[in-house]
């Protein structure tokens, strides 16, 4: 592999996480204040994390920030905290910087001071290296101008020698002598040529070993058809995961009540979801229990929580036959929809099973990368008029899951935002904070979720609720511009 190949093979992102999705967005309360957070980590650790806070609720005078490390042994000890600045002409908007020195699960933590006190809150990030930096430009060209010059400045003096380096002052070569100088040459040039050539190999040894030890991937997920209607999942670990395991906590950790969620997605017409949760078996075995579903080919993606905080969303894919299975039950649920096509326009309309329907609430603006917005769903009756009868759905109001139309973005969302609950739960529990849902007694038709899409492109969004105690599931198609 030339020295360029490796460049770009470095400079190619190798992540899952949050399959695609590696910004954070959380909305919550400091004290008095409401606010949404989006922190973007970097592309290499160590790196610098971007935070952004945008205040929704309150008067806030300034905000503090400092990261901590977590590795489910030893808490780790917050660097002393560093001002937010304030953005020019919106008061209520503030940015920051926190260096974020190992892989792993990272807890941001903020200070929020304004005319109604003093707040606290902690947000848990999930860092890891996607990609080395690649080289600048220009910097490339000068180095390939210096080994060229250098090369041919040591043939040359190889030839010189070879030629004139018995020579008296001011004698000419004779042509023996001429022609020991063009053999030094060649010499000198294979010599080179070979050096470059091992360095070269070097290089590329090297860049291997990067990229097993730092960049990371998600485990591998092994999935398997037993039976009439399961599936066994095997989780792995990978050289990543293998080197870490004396530095932090591998165990799992239950999320919303579940070890492990699945989602099931018929590709390529994306029209049969299912958010399922398999049984855990042994260390790193699950089985999962089908409810009746399609033959056809099944993208699968495994979110699991370890015990520092740290998400991961593992990914496979199976083809399996028709399966006769028992109706969905408890938090397992199923949706169908027509099949995707990247041609149709944005819907804002999608029929729920028992006549009701759930409204995208669109405020008229196009979706653009990068671009945090509200999610605002609202479910109606038969009549179309707003519910009054959501149930909370394993905790929540509502669980969202965003897909592009290649499947290299999943997110699940909930309307904290994009952060695990199990993970949230640790980072306000290690900053002495209590874990307040809000009520969760008399839920409004509305509900509502962070995010901000990473990629430009066509996506589908399915978005859960609960009422009576069946889950119901909208789906959305979206285009994002760039």
């Amino acid at each position: 592999m030339r020295i360029w190949g490796v460049v770009l093979l470095l400079a190619a992102s190798t992540a899952f996480g949050h399959v695609g999705s590696p910004n954070v967005y959380f909305e919550g309360d400091a004290g008095s204040y409401h606010l949404l957070l989006t922190v973007n980590p970097p592309a290499m650790v160590p790196g610098v994390a971007n935070v952004q806070a945008r205040v929704t609720s309150g008067t806030v005078s300034s905000i503090r920030i400092a990261p901590v490390y977590v590795n489910g042994k030893d808490q780790g000890l917050p660097p002393a905290p560093d001002t937010m600045q304030p953005v020019p002409g919106d008061p209520q908007s503030f940015i920051g910087r926190v260096w974020l020195m190992e892989s792993g699960s990272w807890e941001v933590r903020a200070e929020v001071t304004g005319t109604q006190g003093v707040g606290k809150l902690a947000v848990p990030v999930p860092a890891f290296a996607r990609r080395t930096l690649p080289m600048q430009k220009a910097l490339g060209t000068l180095l390939v101008a210096l080994m060229l010059v250098l090369s041919i400045g040591a043939i040359s003096i190889a030839g010189a020698a070879a030629r004139e380096g018995i020579l008296s002052p001011g004698a000419i070569p004779s042509p023996r002598q001429r022609r020991l100088g063009r053999i030094a040459m060649v010499v000198a040039t294979v010599l080179v040529v070979t050096i470059l050539a091992l360095g070269n190999w070097w290089w590329n040894a090297e860049a291997a070993d990067l990229k097993q030890t730092m960049l990371y991937n998600a485990p591998p997920l092994e999935v398997s058809f037993k039976g009439t209607d399961q599936l066994r999942l095997r989780m792995d670990d990978d050289f990543w995961h293998k080197i870490r395991k004396d530095q932090w906590s591998m165990s799992l950790i239950p999320d919303h009540g579940h070890v492990m969620h699945a989602f099931l997605l018929r590709i390529p017409a994306m029209d049969r979801f299912y958010h399922l949760h398999p049984e855990q078996v042994g260390n790193g075995s699950f089985v999962l229990t089908l409810p009746s579903l399609p033959a056809g080919n099944y993208k699968i993606f495994a979110d699991i929580v370890r015990q520092t905080g740290f998400p991961e969303t593992m990914v496979t894919e199976i083809k399996l036959p028709d399966i006769t299975g028992q109706p969905v039950s408890g938090d397992d649920s199923a949706a169908d929809a027509a099949p995707f096509n990247s041609s149709s326009r944005t819907t804002v309309v999608s029929p729920l099973p028992d006549g009701g329907r759930m409204v995208w609430e669109r405020n008229g603006e196009d979706l653009k990368t990068g671009q945090v917005s509200w999610f605002r769903f609202r479910v109606e009756d038969a009549q179309g008029n707003p519910v009054d009868d959501l149930e909370p759905y394993m905790g929540m109001a509502g669980h969202a899951e965003f897909v592009r139309s290649d499947l290299s973005v999943f997110a699940h969302i909930h309307p904290a935002g994009s952060v695990p609950m199990a993970s949230l739960m640790i980072a306000q529990k290690d900053f002495g904070l209590p874990m307040d849902h809000g009520s969760m007694q008399a839920l409004p038709a509305e509900v509502s979720f962070p995010y901000g899409f990473p990629q430009h492109g066509d996506y589908r969004l399915f978005v859960q609720v609960k009422r009576h105690g069946q889950i119901e599931t909208g789906v959305f198609d979206a285009h994002v511009a760039n």
